[in-house]
Formats: structure tokens, sequence, C-alpha cells
């Protein structure tokens, strides 16, 4: 026969001491690795990263709800100042990678895009744009690679005319930007690339355009080049150049009388 369990009854003065207790064993018990868990069972607190849970839950609805990618200093202010915000975007960035819908990084912030292999089912829904003449991309491209760059020295690499509105599709497509005007006569305008040319591409910074080596590879240049043949490192920083003057700058910034416009500028000597 086996014999009864027995079972102790607390006192009732060990019944009011009760709160103090459980707080002792609480100290006792209590593991870093149980912080912040939430109503998480004990085992799921031992995983990776499960005490980040809340602050990848306060990236990932920012991230989904925008409209436009985020800076991560805009997803860092929502969140406590000490938080690893870079490593916090790259563990969602790998919880995310094999699912349908990818986080990137596109011009320096972030952004969820739909997975590259599945874009066909989105395409239906695309919006049809105009496609670029052929005079426009090889405008851009000399943009993108030479910036800043004038209206004559685009024409003096491509070796023939820019037209007129070549300049003003790529600016009204959003890709191309005024940055400034060059220190020589005329002060002509210096022209730039824009974020939203780095976030069609899908590139993270200007320093991710293919290089010479890439160019080749995909066949966009000939493999016949001439032995000094280097394709220009781009650089779009917001500051200007030292060669470069303020989009407004007055003759008193030159130091030099206006000689009239050359080909930035269509209209009458003097004009922006």
């Amino acid at each position: 026969m086996v014999p009864p369990k027995l079972s102790v009854v607390p006192h009732r003065q060990d019944r009011e001491d009760g709160n103090q207790d459980d707080d002792v064993m609480r100290d006792l018990t209590h593991t870093p690795a149980q912080e912040n868990v939430r109503g998480l069972p004990p085992n799921i607190a031992q995983l990776p990263s499960a005490d980040r849970r809340e602050q990848l839950r306060i990236l990932e609805a920012l991230l989904f709800a925008a409209a436009e990618p985020l800076a991560e200093s805009y997803l860092a202010s929502h969140l406590k100042s000490d938080d690893d915000v870079p490593a916090l975007l790259d563990e969602l960035k790998g919880f995310y990678a094999s699912r349908g819908i990818n986080l990137m990084r596109v011009a320096g912030k972030w952004a969820f895009r739909t997975a590259e292999d599945l874009a066909y089912l989105l395409e239906r829904h695309a919006t049809e744009q105009r496609r670029l003449s052929k005079a426009a991309m090889e405008t851009l491209a000399i943009i993108a690679y030479h910036q800043p760059v004038t209206r004559a020295e685009i024409e003096e690499i491509r070796g023939v005319a820019v037209s007129a509105g070549t300049i003003d599709v790529l600016m009204e497509v959003n890709w191309v930007r005024p940055r400034g005007r060059r220190r020589a006569p005329g002060r002509p305008i210096t022209y730039g690339t824009t974020d939203q040319f780095l976030e069609h591409f899908g590139f993270d910074g200007i320093k991710d355009m293919p290089g010479l080596a890439e160019l080749k590879g995909s066949g966009l240049l000939s493999s016949n080049l001439p032995p000094d043949f280097t394709v220009p490192e781009p650089n779009d920083a917001m500051a200007l150049m030292p060669d470069e003057l303020p989009l407004d700058a007055g003759e008193e910034e030159t130091g030099e009388l206006p000689l009239g416009d050359d080909d930035d500028d269509r209209g009458p000597k003097g004009a922006a």
C-alpha cells in the first residue's frame, strides 16, 4: 500500500508574510534571460533576440506602414536611446530574407520591397511608364558617373549636342537635380543625381554603381577599349564641390562679370 502524501497548510502568519517570501524567491530565481519576455514561456527566453521582440515589432510596424524609405535616425527616435538600431535592422532583414517581401537598404534608408523572384505577380498592377530615349539614358549615365557636370561637359563626353529637353525629362522624373553653378565664365549649372535615382535602380549609394569590370561583363561596354580607359568614381555628395557655387550666386561671389550663360541656359544672359 502506497502511503498517502502529506501537504503542509501554511499558518495564517505565513500567509501574511507570503508576499515578502515571494519577493525573495523572485530575486533568487530571476535571470537576465527572463527580462522583457512579457508573458512568453520560459523556454522562449533562451532563444536569440527574444528580449528584443518588442523593438523588432516596432521597427516592422513603422517600415510596413511607410510610403517611402525611412532613415535609421527616424526609426531610432521610436526606440530607446541605447537600442542598437543597425543590429535590429540587420536581424529583421535576415528574418524577411526568404519571405515574399524583403527588407532592403536603398539610398541609405530602409524599406520593404517585393522579393525579386515574385515581381511578376505585380506586373498587372504596375503603372505603365514612358520609356526614356537612348539620348536621355546616355545623358543620365554621364551625369551619374561624372557629377557634378554641366551641359557643355555632357556634350563633350557624348560627342554630340544635348537637346534642350533631354535634361528637363530627367528632372521631370526626379532622377536628376541642379546642384549649383560652375566657377567659370557664364556660371553654367551643374547637375547630379537624386535619392529617387538610387531608389529606382536599387542602389544603396552612388558607390554601388557598376564599375568597369561589371560594365564589360554585362556587355554594356566594348571589350576593345583603349588601354587607358577608366570609369570615373561617382560622387553625389550634397555639399558643393570647391569649383561650384550656389545656384543663386551673385556676381560678387564669383569675383568676375557675367559673360553670358553657355548651353546650360538657353534663355537671355544671366537667366537662371
